[in-house]
């Protein structure tokens, strides 16, 4: 759907060339959820802009659905904008206008028939569910209201793509859920493709199939989120993974263990329906062995399920590397840490 080949983009800045982008490459398949995930100054925003060309690149090529975006005339390219929705941080809703005519505003400028926008607003409204605030204006919204109007707004012309700026960082963490939940339902509903920046990575895992870590204007890692997250390689990726999980705790724990002289110290990770299965006690029943938690956690990447385990062995050599070789054979993943 959205192919970016060899992007780069730069500042003039006192006279000299800044570069905000160098040599990004990705590809984005249709109807998935993509995050570009990276800390405030990293390029991520300059990113997400250059897919619309609100930004234009300096160099390299932005392809939306098979056409070259960077090699269109103005009046060609205003037509593809329409195809590319966009929600914001801020919101950016006319304050003077209530809701509904804030979801028409983008019709209104298409010059859509008066039935056709009545129709799609009050669809759209519906898909949001702020029947009952089709005539407030934003000052009278919540936060999370304001982001549903912009959500409406953004899907007002049918777009193929929603690009989405930091679109809940504003917002706080139930109102944030309900926000993903609004975006996962569109995405399978209608097929949209979505490309989410952020800068959580609990967002990214609860609604992304895919992601990218950006740092200092480059892709340092990229690929399926759960991939990504249960084995991350740079360490931007990993910083952004200990927002999730309670690392320092862990180091503490496996230190003390250490210590205490227990080597046996593994990471069992279980994927899918895994996850609910007695798999360790089965394994350690057979190999006769026992085990000490040190921390442990259940939960979701989008739809699938998995589970972590960080363990002390307690058993001979032979027994420990028995265990871990069942476990391993029964498509449990198993770390020594």
């Amino acid at each position: 759907m959205i192919r970016l080949q060899h992007l780069h983009k730069s500042y003039l800045v006192g006279g000299s060339e800044v570069p905000a982008l160098t040599d990004i490459n990705l590809a984005i398949e249709p109807g998935e959820i993509f995050g570009i995930i990276g800390h405030s100054g990293a390029g991520k925003s300059t990113l997400l802009r250059c897919i619309n060309l609100l930004e234009r690149p300096t160099e390299g090529q932005v392809l939306v659905g098979g056409t070259d975006l960077t090699a269109l005339p103005l009046e060609e390219l205003q037509a593809w904008r329409r195809k590319i929705g966009m929600i914001f941080q801020h919101f950016n809703l006319l304050s003077s206008a209530t809701v509904q005519d804030n979801i028409a505003f983008p019709l209104r400028l298409a010059k859509r028939p008066k039935a056709e926008i009545e129709r799609r607003v009050s669809e759209l409204i519906q898909l949001v569910g702020l029947e009952e605030h089709r005539s407030k204006y934003p000052a009278q919204l919540s936060g999370g209201q304001k982001q549903r109007v912009g959500i409406a707004r953004a899907l007002a012309a049918e777009p193929k793509v929603l690009l989405c700026d930091e679109a809940t960082s504003a917002l706080d963490p139930q109102t944030t859920a309900s926000i993903l939940a609004l975006l996962r339902d569109i995405n399978r509903r209608f097929g949209l493709t979505i490309v989410l920046i952020t800068h959580e990575m609990q967002v990214i895992r609860s609604v992304c199939d895919r992601l990218a870590v950006i740092q200092d204007g480059q892709i340092v890692e990229s690929g399926p989120v759960l991939d990504v997250f249960l084995r991350p390689q740079h360490p931007t990726t990993k910083e952004f993974i200990e927002q999730v999980e309670d690392s320092a705790e862990l180091r503490d724990a496996v230190q003390r263990e250490k210590a205490a002289g227990n080597r046996n110290i593994v990471r069992i990770t279980f994927i899918g329906d895994k996850t609910y299965e007695p798999v360790l006690y089965e394994t350690m029943r057979e190999t006769d062995t026992s085990f000490a938690i040190l921390q442990g956690t259940i939960s979701r990447m989008k739809d699938t399920p998995y589970g972590q385990l960080v363990v002390n062995l307690n058993g001979t050599p032979e027994q420990v590397d028995e265990t871990v070789r069942l476990l391993r054979s029964r498509g449990v993943e198993v770390e020594t840490l």
